[in-house]
């Protein structure tokens, strides 16, 4: 018997401080396995609010009017693909900016779609909701690393038991604008290492539209590694080109060309301070966590109205 309609789809909107992704999923439900959750509609508009927010302190007239105009979209989509089970958060620089309640509420009476502000553990933690690690070595442990324009989120786990969960205001964007001291890094990279000491070897994950981009250069299989030399090399070879270079040779939009160094940085940093020499890189983001957390409260509800 099915847990869950599969009539009713889910979506997440993802507002982050670099692009805002729109998912809406099915749920193929499998007797005694885990469901599949099948990607319908992926939208992503890069409109950089961090670009505003982490050097201006707020987010500008002529953004927030465009963050309404796509949420005013994504609402038509939703509504035209039937979706009435929606999560929708913003990230880091919505955390950040001076006038984030007035954009809100901009949002809310303009599109009816009601954003809720996360913190960035709550962001660890549902980009942990993927379960990636359910699939892999039990006996190993795993480093997630979620590189974003304004905070990279950590998640580590060893022996299949969740050992910490950490966020840190260490972006691409935040890179791009000078705004990350060397206070910032030597932050993260104490915390790594205290945290992770004593514990077996270390695999990492990666999530994000730049590590994604850099394992389809590398041609490697799904599900088959990348390796951190490798990383480093991508990251020696994309900084010795412009950005209009790295368009031209690597086929990037511009506003992946000059967040992909700075992501491979942070990238390699965490890898090194946690001695990972390996990293897979699902198709994962914040917004399938956020699915999976709807079809969890999804079915919750049903068993309460039962």
């Amino acid at each position: 018997m099915c847990k869950f309609d599969l009539e009713v789809k889910l979506a997440a909107i993802d507002i982050g401080s670099n692009a805002v992704r729109l998912l809406i999923s099915e749920v193929v439900e499998q007797a005694e396995e885990n469901p599949d959750f099948i990607k319908t509609v992926l939208v992503r508009v890069p409109l950089r609010l961090g670009f505003d927010v982490f050097e201006r302190g707020s987010i500008s007239g002529k953004k927030a009017e465009q963050l309404v105009k796509t949420m005013q979209a994504y609402k038509l989509l939703l509504d035209v693909y039937g979706v009435r089970h929606l999560k929708a958060c913003a990230t880091s620089a919505m955390r950040d900016a001076a006038n984030t309640q007035e954009v809100l509420q901009r949002i809310k009476t303009e599109s009816g779609i009601t954003v809720r502000v996360i913190s960035g553990e709550e962001e660890a933690t549902l980009i942990y909701e993927n379960h990636i690690a359910d699939y892999m070595d039990a006996a190993e442990s795993y480093l997630y690393i979620d590189v974003g324009g304004g905070s990279t989120e950590l998640t580590f786990f060893s022996d299949g038991k969740l050992v910490f969960k950490k966020s840190f205001n260490i972006g691409t964007i935040r890179l791009l604008k000078d705004q990350v001291s060397a206070d910032n890094w030597e932050e993260m990279k104490t915390y790594i290492r205290q945290k992770i000491k004593g514990h077996h070897h270390v695999t990492a994950i990666g999530s994000g539209g730049n590590i994604n981009k850099i394992f389809n250069l590398s041609k490697r299989k799904e599900g088959k590694p990348i390796d951190l030399e490798l990383l480093k090399q991508y990251h020696k070879d994309l900084n010795e080109l412009s950005i209009p270079e790295r368009m031209q040779r690597f086929r990037m939009r511009e506003d992946r060309a000059d967040v992909v160094v700075p992501a491979l940085q942070i990238y390699i940093n965490a890898m090194r301070w946690a001695d990972a020499e390996n990293m897979f890189v699902p198709k994962i983001g914040l917004a399938d966590g956020l699915i999976h957390t709807l079809y969890e409260e999804a079915i919750a509800k049903k068993a309460v109205a039962k």
